[in-house]
């Protein structure tokens, strides 16, 4: 396989060598769902796919969610997520956690807006009489299972504490969905189509890594897209097998750019797991992951506070580009951290 090829379709298609029109934008966060936010600059902040889009795409999102076509939930482990509304059935099946034994706390809040309707978290806590802290994981574990909704459809925020939302019924707020029209297997299925065509190739750890889900059920779905012709399978991975022939037969020039991608993006979460391993320092925190020509090759470590603050850049380039680079990588970093963030060293050697 071509490995420039391969990389140069990839950034293609994540629209990081051309950035996407609201169309393709659209498109993209399908295909990347669940969409967060910027990981911890963009606290509060609606979803966002850094880099991607030739407009400010967390503005478009906020209206997005006000008009509710994004909806909020938990995915990937019990995470928070923004997906679009129309796709609500497909991550139903994905993700959603019954409730088999429900405890005594959990019927109490379901019955209570059951009951009285939409409300708040000071509401429950003032009729409940429960801490807050107990009412909040009892909500998240509801959400799991689809039987509640928190609608947050704003973003309104006082001295860093967001405003509380109503909290309905999921039934109330979404009467037309089927929770089960899709099986785990279909709607991973079609998940791993969409996975297929941003990352190229991928294989079992990536897909895992991305979707928190059991490799087994992963590795069934891509055992039956292999089976009707949909995947073809290579000794590094998986792709669509219509891309095959394109990677072998097409001449695509490598990007040059350099991205400091945070913790949410959609490329670091799909490579997370080797990305702990390869790229390990004895800061506190990896800051951002830094993508150089296509891949991922080097970090930005410290510490998140009230602002972040970079200890050090460390790269893994040949000596000479570290030298040429520098200006280029700082800024990148810096772009992403802000203005306000200091950047004390790269690689090693004081920048302030």
């Amino acid at each position: 396989m071509n490995k420039n090829n391969l990389i140069a379709l990839r950034m293609q298609r994540q629209h990081l060598t051309h950035k996407a029109t609201e169309a393709e934008y659209d498109a993209l966060y399908r295909d990347t769902q669940p969409g967060q936010n910027v990981y911890w600059n963009g606290f509060g902040q609606p979803p966002s796919i850094s880099y991607r889009a030739t407009f400010d795409d967390v503005a478009y999102n906020q209206l997005r969610q006000q008009e509710r076509q994004l909806v909020k939930g938990r995915f990937q482990s019990g995470n928070l997520g923004w997906i679009q509304r129309e796709e609500i059935e497909l991550f139903a099946g994905l993700y959603l956690k019954p409730l088999k034994k429900p405890t005594e706390l959990q019927l109490m809040i379901l019955e209570l807006i059951e009951r009285e309707g939409p409300m708040n978290i000071p509401l429950m806590k003032e009729m409940t009489e429960l801490l807050v802290k107990k009412i909040t994981p009892t909500l998240a574990r509801l959400q799991q299972a689809f039987l509640i909704y928190e609608d947050q459809h704003d973003f309104v925020w006082h001295d860093m504490i967001e405003i509380d939302r109503d909290w309905y019924q999921f039934s109330e707020m979404f009467p037309d969905v089927d929770l089960n029209k899709y099986s785990r297997d279909d709607a991973l299925k079609i998940v791993l189509q969409r996975f297929a065509y941003r990352h190229v190739l991928f294989d079992l750890e990536m897909a895992k890594s991305f979707y928190k889900l059991p490799e087994k059920d992963i590795k069934k779905a891509v055992a039956s897209l292999i089976e009707d012709g949909t995947l073809t399978e290579t000794d590094e991975g998986y792709l669509l097998s219509e891309d095959g022939n394109l990677l072998q037969s097409a001449s695509l020039a490598l990007p040059q750019f350099v991205y400091a991608m945070h913790r949410n993006d959609f490329l670091v979460k799909s490579n997370e797991h080797w990305l702990k391993e390869q790229f390990t320092h004895s800061y506190p925190d990896t800051m951002y992951y830094l993508l150089i020509d296509g891949q991922f090759q080097g970090v930005a470590v410290g510490k998140f506070r009230y602002t972040p603050e970079i200890e050090d850049i460390l790269v893994d380039l040949p000596a000479a580009e570290v030298v040429a680079r520098k200006a280029e990588i700082v800024e990148a970093v810096r772009n992403l951290c802000g203005s306000a963030a200091p950047i004390r060293r790269y690689q090693g050697e004081d920048l302030i």
